[in-house]
């Protein structure tokens, strides 16, 4: 069984990432914790301890080599093919991701969209759009294990129960209301509009 990690690591590891993208777009081969650290805004010391909860390995000379360290960081987060995702809730948030070329470039690729507006069923999306009641079927039809939740608040408990009824494990959840669900499902929020109040908190 696959180890589980806290979110906060999963988070800094996402982040090394992009860091290592970015040396190694610069032209650097190897890397040391203590540079990672320093463009990730850690200490070397939480970098080679992070590496080391998965076995990643450098040398106190040669550092480590940035090809091994992102081979293994994408080994992390199974990017070794395409990783499927169904989309509900097709308003201005639902379209907006489906646009992200962020997902392309990792793999992430949102296969259907859900919204109980019929009009939706019938515009050209890049992605086939059905009723919810299309859930089960869709998720089975693709072995779907992850999906994101961008409907209205009182929508929003009943799609998610809809999706892990259908086999979703995992949610990515931009609806503004806090779900119920088992203990064995995972999700994470985004909420906007808070992430801006805490800001204007500090201005």
């Amino acid at each position: 069984m696959r180890k589980k990690f806290s979110y906060i690591v999963l988070k800094r590891f996402l982040h090394y990432r992009q860091c290592l993208i970015k040396f190694q777009r610069l032209g650097f081969r190897k890397i040391f914790s203590y540079n990672l650290g320093e463009e990730a805004g850690v200490k070397a010391e939480q970098v080679r301890k992070d590496f080391s909860l998965f076995g990643i390995k450098g040398s106190r000379r040669g550092g480590y080599d940035i090809d091994y360290l992102l081979s293994s960081i994408n080994d992390i987060f199974k990017q070794d093919g395409e990783r499927l995702v169904v989309l509900a809730g097709m308003g201005n948030i639902g379209q907006a991701l489906l646009n992200y070329q962020g997902f392309k470039e990792n793999k992430i690729t949102i296969v259907a969209g859900f919204d109980l507006d019929p009009s939706k069923y019938l515009r050209k999306f890049s992605i086939p759009v059905y009723p919810p009641d299309k859930i089960n079927e869709i998720v089975t039809r693709y072995s779907i294990k992850t999906a994101i939740i961008a409907v209205p608040d009182i929508a929003g408990q009943e799609i998610c129960n809809r999706l892990v009824s259908a086999g979703v494990k995992c949610i990515l959840n931009f609806s503004p209301v806090r779900l119920k669900v088992p203990d064995d499902i995972v999700v994470n929020y985004v909420d906007l509009r808070n992430e801006l109040e805490t800001l204007f908190y500090y201005t």
